[in-house]
């Protein structure tokens, strides 16, 4: 038991110390990269508010590589220390040595799922808004729920509120549609439009069967009223902005996405790739494991027998090809050729035992 904790502790250090490294590295490559797409009008403390909001998601889709490395590094450093040796002397076989390591893994994926996920989810979703505020003056968003679909969108023109009860399954063609626009600047209303349809086009909203009411002050809305066929409402937002608002599963915190899935097939919409996120991260703790057995199958060897280097390099480029391959699944799940329960939970169970039969190999040829 305390070789086992032993090898926990050192395995939980190492990992540790690797993540601050890369969140690092991280860190730079996210300030380059604000600091190159954003103008002169968004300061330096702005920037860094985005990359400290953007850092969250960047450490969260690392943590695979982080799992892999850490297990390399460990080992590594027992096989040059010869502890492995005297581990096996004492007659605990390589597979019982990586008891601790796996049991760290399996903790660390619970706390990752349960805790860091809903840090995710919210701080992406507040760089996307922030990062829309400073660039187009205003943040959109998007709601779903039992009472139908709102939309919020900014922009030079200020901003506007739309509710709809239903649209199509991109959320482009609104029906029975009301929007509220309002002045720059945190002002008031100005304007309230009611219409039968609303179709996204480029840079624009265009209604049918419309009637307006204008919000001025001390004017009669319903005297200024007027009807129209067709009216176009200048918008900031995009198909693809569209998309990502309510179809970007990793916004959503994994305790509230089946909530969100319900309300999204109530409204109409596939919930297909909301789904498959959701199992992948109830999964990911058994891939962190399957990462840490393919570390350890081509680092569990004595120091002496060379080739470490090529031994290394071929257990990252295992781990990166599992990676890929559940990235894969993951794809097919979301298109529907595959059932999201197969996309998410048979790459790691595969890598498991992949990377377990690896151990098994090297352990006893």
């Amino acid at each position: 038991m305390t070789l086992h904790l032993y090898f926990a502790r050192r395995f939980l250090w190492t990992f540790l110390a690797i993540l601050t490294v890369l969140a690092m590295l991280q860190a730079l490559v996210d300030l380059v990269d604000e600091l190159r797409r954003t103008d002169d009008s968004v300061s330096f403390g702005q920037v860094l508010q985005l990359v400290a909001l953007k850092l969250p998601e960047g450490i969260y889709g690392i943590l695979p590589l982080v799992m892999i490395l850490a297990t390399v590094a460990l080992f590594l450093a027992l096989a040059r220390s010869s502890e492995l040796v005297v581990a096996r002397a004492s007659g605990r076989s390589g597979l019982a040595s990586l008891t601790g390591p796996l049991a760290v893994s399996l903790i660390l994926g619970g706390l990752i799922v349960g805790m860091l996920n809903p840090i995710v989810a919210a701080t992406s979703k507040r760089y996307a808004d922030l990062s829309e505020s400073f660039e187009n003056g205003g943040a959109s968003a998007l709601s779903i729920g039992a009472e139908g679909l709102w939309l919020r969108q900014g922009g030079p023109e200020g901003q506007a509120v739309i509710r709809a009860t239903r649209a199509n399954p991109e959320a482009t063609v609104l029906y029975d549609v009301s929007i509220v626009t309002y002045a720059p600047d945190n002002g008031g209303p100005t304007l309230r439009v009611v219409a039968e349809e609303a179709a996204l086009a480029e840079g624009q909203w265009r209604l049918s069967n419309a009637k307006a009411w204008p919000l001025a002050p001390g004017l009669n809305p319903e005297t200024g009223a007027r009807r129209h066929e067709t009216l176009t409402l200048p918008s900031t937002l995009t198909r693809e902005s569209i998309r990502d608002r309510f179809g970007k599963p990793s916004a959503i915190s994994i305790w509230d996405l089946p909530q969100f899935i319900s309300d999204l097939e109530q409204a109409g919409f596939s919930a297909r790739r909301h789904v498959v996120w959701m199992n992948i991260e109830l999964s990911r703790p058994l891939f962190l494991a399957a990462m840490v057995l393919v570390g350890a199958a081509f680092t569990m060897r004595p120091a002496r027998l060379g080739r470490t280097g090529l031994m290394v390099l071929s257990g990252i480029l295992l781990g990166f090809g599992l990676y890929y391959v559940r990235n894969f699944a993951q794809i097919l799940g979301e298109s529907g050729q595959l059932s999201p329960l197969l996309a998410a939970w048979v790459p790691p169970v595969a890598s498991i035992l992949l990377a377990l039969g690896l151990v098994l190999h090297m352990e006893d040829g």
